[in-house]
């Protein structure tokens, strides 16, 4: 599959090249350029629009599935065409990726481009061809030494679906496009510059807010509720696509290297029990190595028991960035910034446009690492209640860990309840009494000072040992959610003032604001406004000259209708009458004082 990376190349560069011929150039050079020669054609093809792109979304997402296992390929580092210096890594890591999106870039020129006949036949070639070699090396090597039967089946299928799926959607481009050609179907209109679903959130906004809202149910409270107004664009739909599958890939691969971790833990537990037997289980060494074994059992055993719900974790974290992001987008089109830390109410517009190209990378990056340390976590809060609370009842110590229990809970209990002891006598004691009836609390004024200051010295000395074990916990409780939310690149886990130090949260933020500056659908539909009202007015003149050319009587020629309509140009707008270019013929001369005086008139 590496070789064959390689070799794809040249077939993607041949369907690059025909459809950057097809493509049509907006502005032509001049004839002193060598490009002349190409006429209007040679144009720049994008893969996708990565801002506004709301249709075909789910193309663009599976074509991006597609790219899971070289993706993992690169993650894994695997990628080493050439034996280079150790601190040039980045460079190879950063050729290997410009060829992977080289290699897929058909996939998504031929998804969007204008000439659907013959992108068409290109990406459905072209996917075949790839499905054919995925195909051809499944069944070359379909088995692998660590999970066995099939494991070239497990690693291949989410590729073999993605391409199956495409396939059938430049199929589909294919028979379509045909129809129309023959004449049979219509010509789709061209990719509107405002979408439906940006209309209709206007209309939303211009109408009266209903009396009584309707009641929603429990799923749309407290999980989803789907928003008609509202489309995800394709870069959102593809990166989740991508981490999702990227996720399922990164599973297997940790799968992999546990059985092969265990398969050596088992031979160094062989050695273990033939040395207990050699000792004759006497020797001193032997409780010890009871443990060892007991501990890496214990370790295999919790280890395979948080795969599932480390997965589901990140799993939930992939829809609920999904969620977050359209509500950070509404509360933006709504012009409230207060959920953003005060420092990021203005980005920068550079980092904002590189924070966008750096997103969709940064997020299955993050959901990647996250779910190991999220896994890792877990497998250590698992082995805490294994040795607590299940390994003592297995070996018969019940009774004392319930004594061991029940004295930490105590402890505890007596240190809150100590806690809010203080709370309810400064409350009761030192406050003084409710202004009114309507307060919900009593005012922030000291009463009772001199008990008050007694209160306080007295408890100075606790409050010392007191702030120890608060301490602690403030440390514990930090690492355990700052571990928990690695993965959730819309959530700072920095303190408040050093969010930016939070690379990832940045790279949030500035996508945010580049879907918010280039997708608005209020500042869209005002542009949609101008762009059609600008194209009704050309119309209508076009009409009017065409009418004017038309009508009855003498005709006129093209030569005056210009002349006329150049001088109620310049008599509309006087200044351009200096700016004009002179001319020696005396007749103009006079024009042009003409139109002066008629200017001051």
């Amino acid at each position: 599959m590496e070789l064959f990376l390689h070799y794809s190349l040249i077939p993607s560069l041949f369907i690059i090249l025909i459809l950057s011929f097809l493509q049509r150039r907006e502005h032509c050079r001049q004839r002193d350029d060598t490009s002349y020669l190409l006429a209007n054609h040679s144009g720049i093809i994008i893969p996708l629009d990565f801002v506004s792109t709301f249709s075909n979304r789910w193309s663009y997402g599976i074509a991006f599935g597609a790219t899971a296992n070289k993706i993992m390929f690169l993650f894994s580092e695997g990628y080493r065409p050439l034996q280079i210096p150790q601190w040039a890594q980045a460079f190879v890591l950063l050729i290997g990726g410009i060829e992977v999106g080289l290699s897929h870039f058909p996939f998504f020129a031929c998804l969007s481009s204008e000439f659907r006949l013959v992108s068409s036949v290109l990406g459905f070639s072209y996917s075949l061809v790839w499905f054919a070699i995925t195909i051809f090396h499944i069944t070359q090597c379909p088995h692998g030494q660590f999970l066995g039967r099939y494991e070239a089946v497990i690693f291949y299928w989410p590729s073999l679906l993605c391409l199956s799926f495409l396939l059938g959607r430049f199929l589909h481009m294919f028979v379509k496009s045909l129809r129309v050609r023959l004449g049979w179907e219509l010509q789709m209109e061209e990719k509107p510059f405002l979408e439906v679903h940006q209309a209709e959130h206007v209309k939303q906004l211009l109408r009266k807010p209903p009396l009584q809202e309707k009641k929603k149910t429990w799923f749309q409270t407290r999980i989803y509720e789907w928003d008609p107004c509202f489309q995800f664009p394709s870069r959102m739909i593809g990166t989740t696509v991508l981490a999702f599958i990227c996720l399922y890939l990164f599973i297997i691969i940790e799968f992999c290297i546990f059985m092969y971790v265990r398969d050596e833990l088992d031979v160094f537990e062989g050695e273990l029990e033939s040395y207990i037997t050699s000792k004759n289980q006497t020797g001193t060494l032997a409780p010890v190595i009871l443990q060892v074994k007991e501990l890496m059992n214990v370790t295999k055993g919790v280890w395979v028991a948080t795969i599932l719900p480390a997965s589901l974790t990140c799993i939930s974290y992939l829809f609920h960035i999904l969620a977050c992001y359209r509500k950070h987008m509404k509360r933006l089109w709504a012009g409230n910034k207060h959920f953003l830390p005060p420092k990021f109410h203005n980005p920068s517009s550079s980092e904002s446009v590189a924070a966008i190209a750096r997103y969709s990378g940064w997020q299955i990056a993050y959901i990647l690492w996250g779910y190991l340390i999220i896994h890792v976590v877990q497998t250590l809060c698992g082995m805490v209640i294994m040795y607590s609370l299940v390994l003592p009842i297995i070996h018969n110590r019940a009774r004392e860990m319930l004594q061991g229990l029940s004295i930490g809970i105590l402890t505890i209990s007596i240190v809150l309840g100590l806690m809010i002891l203080q709370v309810w006598v400064a409350a009761s004691f030192f406050l003084q009494p409710k202004m009114g009836t309507a307060d919900k609390q009593k005012p922030l004024a000291l009463n009772n000072r001199k008990v008050f200051h007694n209160f306080s010295y007295f408890l100075f000395f606790y409050n010392v040992l007191l702030g120890l074990s608060a301490c602690l916990s403030r440390l514990l409780i930090s690492c355990i959610l700052g571990t928990w939310l690695i993965a959730r690149i819309d959530r700072t886990i920095m303190q408040s003032g050093y969010e930016r130090a939070d690379m990832g949260f940045r790279a949030w933020i500035g996508m945010l604001f580049v879907d918010h500056y280039h997708t608005n659908p209020v500042l869209v539909s005002f542009c949609h406004i101008l762009i059609t009202g600008h194209r009704d007015r050309s119309l209508q003149r076009a009409i009017t000259y065409k009418y004017l050319n038309q009508s009855a009587g003498h005709r006129i020629s093209a030569r005056s209708r210009t002349r006329w309509l150049l001088l109620q140009t310049l008599i509309n707008n006087p200044r351009l009458v200096v700016l004009r270019k002179s001319k020696p013929s005396h007749g103009s001369r006079e024009f042009t004082q003409t139109l002066l005086t008629c200017s001051d008139c």
